[in-house]
């Protein structure tokens, strides 16, 4: 619990308390608008409890906007028109004007009624029982669509959401009898269950149709004449197709139409009035709020679970790196892993296969989280198996992507080196698979040279055949193997580390052992990023011949 006061979380929590003991003094004292106030305070009280259940102050900052929608039919009601210097003195006449009749008849003033006041506050208790379950939007717009329903006494609602990455509206609730203003698949038979089937799953494209015109223009439409409008397309002859009248309204949040709550009425049925179109207009917007909330609570809850679940992967990594207790003949070898939280990204290991055979295996796979993590442990797994046959390196690359590929369904792959050492014959083998290349200092000549074997990643090609260079090795010649985190490093400044730096720092100290020289790049790498944050896995190998 006190977790939920730290980093000075506790301010919408203390703001929460005092507006509630204002408000709770001022219905005590002054009874007008008081159905208001107490909904008012039930969604604050309900906006503090969940955050305090959820540990989640940001979820009360939401219940907070919703509260300040009801401030507004407060500010604007006929009550506070008024204060106590206007009072009338007793016996003297009152005179009304047309404009000021005319301003006591507005239907806006008359809806807001304790009838529709309880429908809001049913949407915002809809609203808190949502939250933990699985299908909780479905089961609120179900609501808020019956409610709507009722309170305008429409024949039948649709509620369309936007999905923004498609640029498409599609149905996600419809209710009784809802003439289709749009129109039907020439293939689609004019029969009541096709019909009404056909529409429960419809999706419609932004500025199309009527829905897509609404949630496009952000305008809410009354159509009481069909048949003169071009945006309403009659489906005849059929009795129940002939369309009656219709109300459409975007559901706006923050000037954001996330969605179209619709209504209709058949042919037979008297059409919507005014005052009936401003009444869908209140609900809509706290029907607009709620689902937002919904919104909004998801993806703390996905945020939370990616976090969770990288956290995991991320320990998970660090238990499947090698330890530097491996003792190598004729050869001496360094390394280092710095971990970016949430990223899993980089696996390696050293795996002393014979004693005519070790292997160095740098891979960096693609992607965050439990999918990087499964495809490292299907890598390891394999490739701790297969290394220990007499085949080359290509081949043992060309048989880890067959049992990789196409096994999981996910979008994955690795880019990979691997290195077999012979330290009987002094001879290593490199292969590798997508942009990995490896870096091989000679120390006769003092100069390093990339090895690049282009191949596609591992994962990619099931049919990808992997070739390997093979080359002889002498006294303190080093092999330097890294993943693109560790050159990709920036600065304050946005400039990269670069392979420059590692080639540098190798040449000047070539002469000391692989583990110094991996721990000045290492120190290197750190001053020169700084405190700057990084987003990819830092990894790098070095194995120096003795």
């Amino acid at each position: 619990m006190l977790a939920i006061f730290d980093n000075f979380s506790y301010i919408p929590i203390v703001l929460c308390f005092i507006v509630i003991i204002i408000l709770a003094i001022l219905t005590i004292k002054n009874k007008k608008n008081s159905v208001l106030k107490i909904l008012f305070l039930f969604v604050l009280l309900t906006g503090l409890i969940c955050s305090l259940v959820l540990h989640n102050t940001g979820l009360l900052s939401l219940f907070l906007f919703i509260a300040l929608i009801l401030l507004i039919p407060i500010q604007n009601s006929k009550e506070a028109e008024f204060s106590d210097n206007d009072e009338e003195e007793p016996g003297q006449d009152t005179v009304v004007s047309d404009s000021e009749e005319t301003s006591q008849s507005d239907p806006v003033s008359e809806i807001v009624s304790t009838q529709l006041l309880e429908s809001a506050k049913d949407f915002m208790v809809s609203l808190s029982n949502c939250f933990n379950e699985k299908e909780g939007l479905l089961q609120l717009l179900e609501k808020i669509n019956g409610s709507v329903i009722k309170e305008t006494a429409a024949d039948g609602g649709a509620i369309l959401l936007i999905d923004e990455f498609e640029d498409l509206i599609s149905v996600k609730n419809l209710q009784g009898t809802f003439p289709p203003p749009y129109k039907l698949d020439s293939n689609l038979p004019h029969k009541i269950a096709r019909v009404e089937a056909n529409f429960r799953f419809a999706q419609f494209p932004l500025n199309e149709t009527i829905f897509g015109i609404t949630a496009s223009s952000g305008k809410a439409e009354l159509i009481t004449d069909p048949i003169s409008d071009s945006r309403i397309f009659q489906n005849e002859p059929e009795e129940f197709l002939k369309c009656g009248s219709y109300i459409f309204i975007p559901m706006l949040v923050k000037d954001t139409v996330i969605g179209v709550l619709s209504l209709a009425r058949k042919p037979e049925t008297p059409v919507f009035t005014e005052q009936e179109f401003a009444k869908a207009q209140l609900l809509t917007d706290f029907a607009s709020a709620a689902i937002q909330n919904i919104f909004s609570y998801q993806e703390i809850i996905e945020h939370r679970e990616l976090i969770q679940e990288s956290t995991i992967a991320c320990k998970l990594q660090k238990t499947m790196q090698p330890k530097n207790t491996h003792t190598i003949p004729g050869a001496n070898f360094g390394f280092f892993f710095n971990g970016v939280e949430g990223v899993c990204g980089d696996y390696f290991d050293i795996i002393p296969c014979r004693k005519d055979r070790i292997s160095f295996v740098l891979g960096d796979v693609a992607g965050k989280g439990m999918n990087s993590l499964l495809v490292m442990v299907m890598l390891r797994a394999i490739l701790q198996l297969i290394v220990n046959t007499t085949k080359d390196a290509g081949t043992i690359l060309t048989w880890a992507n067959r049992g990789i590929t196409g096994k999981i369904n996910i979008d994955h792959f690795a880019s990979l080196s691997l290195v077999n050492y012979n330290p009987i014959e002094k001879k290593i083998e490199i292969a590798s698979a997508g942009n990995s290349p490896v870096l091989l200092f000679h120390n006769d000549t003092k100069e390093i040279e990339n090895v690049t074997v282009f191949a596609d990643p591992i994962g990619v090609d099931k049919l990808t055949e992997y070739t390997h260079k093979e080359f002889a090795v002498n006294s303190g010649d080093i092999v330097i193997l890294y993943t693109d985190g560790l050159v990709e490093s920036i600065n304050s400044e946005s400039r990269q580390y670069g392979v420059e730096s590692i080639k540098k720092l190798v040449l000047d100290n070539a002469s000391s052992k692989a583990q110094d020289i991996s721990t000045k790049i290492k120190k290197n790498l750190k001053e020169f990023c700084g405190s700057t944050n990084q987003h990819d896995d830092q990894t790098l190998i070095l194995i120096k011949i003795e």
